[in-house]
C-alpha cells in the first residue's frame, strides 16, 4: 500500500478516536455532576415540619406551602438539608404522638413541632395537651440526642377567653424552656387574623401567606442551619 495512504489512514483513524473522545466529555462530566449532586441529596441532613394543616399546607398547592418555601431558600443557598413535609390536616397533639414513631424511622436532625391549635379549637385539656407534645419531644430526642428542636407555637381565638388563651401559651413557653428548644412564639405572626392573607375560612393561609411565615420562620431556623 503507498505510504502517503498510509498516512492518510493514520491521520483519519486519530481524528475519528479524538472527535470520539470530544463527544463523550460532555456526557462524562454530567454524570459525574449527577452522581455529586445524587451523593450530596443521599448526604443531606433532615429537617422534619411536623404539625397540622397549616404545616400541610391546606387549601394552596403543596409547593406554596412554608415548608417547601423553606426548601426553596435552604437550596437557593446550597445548605445540605432536605425538608419533609409531615402535616395532617385535622391533627391534634394525641395523633401526632400516635404516628411520630413511624415517622422517626428516619434520621431527623431539626424537628420543627407545629401542634396543638387543633386541641386548643376542640377544648382538650391543656394538661392532656401538654402531656402529649412532651411525649413527642422525647420521642425524637430519644431517637436522635443531638436533634435541633424549634417549636411553633400558637394561639387560640378570643372567644375561648383569656385565662385559657393566657394559659395556652404558656404551654409553649414551658416546653420549651424545659427542652432547650427554640421558641417561635407564633406561627402565624403579621398572617392571623388579616383577611387578605388568609382563605375564605379566616385560618389557613393563602399563598402569599405562607410567604410571610416562611419567613418569620426562617429568621429562627437559619441560625441552626447554616
Amino acid at each position: 500500500m503507498p505510504r502517503n495512504i498510509l498516512i492518510y489512514l493514520f491521520v483519519f483513524a486519530i481524528t475519528i478516536w479524538a472527535c470520539g473522545n470530544n463527544a463523550s466529555a460532555p456526557s462524562k462530566k454530567a454524570e459525574t455532576k449527577t452522581t455529586i449532586a445524587r451523593a450530596v441529596k443521599d448526604s443531606a441532613k433532615t429537617i422534619l415540619f411536623f404539625g397540622n394543616s397549616l404545616t400541610a399546607g391546606y387549601g394552596v398547592d403543596q409547593a406554596e406551602a412554608f415548608p417547601a418555601l423553606i426548601q426553596l431558600k435552604i437550596d437557593s443557598l446550597q445548605l445540605p438539608y432536605k425538608v419533609i413535609n409531615a402535616g395532617l390536616s385535622g391533627e391534634t397533639s394525641s395523633g401526632g404522638l400516635s404516628r411520630i414513631d413511624w415517622l422517626l424511622k428516619q434520621n431527623v436532625d431539626v424537628f420543627v413541632l407545629e401542634l396543638g391549635a387543633n386541641d386548643g379549637l376542640r377544648g382538650i385539656p391543656l394538661v392532656q395537651t401538654q402531656k402529649n407534645l412532651q411525649a413527642i419531644i422525647d420521642r425524637v430526642k430519644l431517637k436522635n440526642p443531638a436533634v435541633v428542636l424549634v417549636l411553633a407555637g400558637m394561639q387560640v381565638p378570643p372567644n375561648m377567653g383569656q385565662v385559657y388563651a393566657t394559659e395556652f401559651q404558656t404551654v409553649y413557653k414551658d416546653l420549651s424552656v424545659k427542652n432547650k428548644m427554640i421558641l417561635m412564639p407564633f406561627l402565624l405572626e403579621g398572617v392571623g387574623g388579616n383577611p387578605e392573607l388568609n382563605q375564605s375560612d379566616g385560618i389557613h393561609p393563602t399563598p402569599e401567606g405562607h410567604k410571610i411565615v416562611a419567613n418569620n420562620l426562617w429568621e429562627y431556623l437559619k441560625p441552626v442551619i447554616r
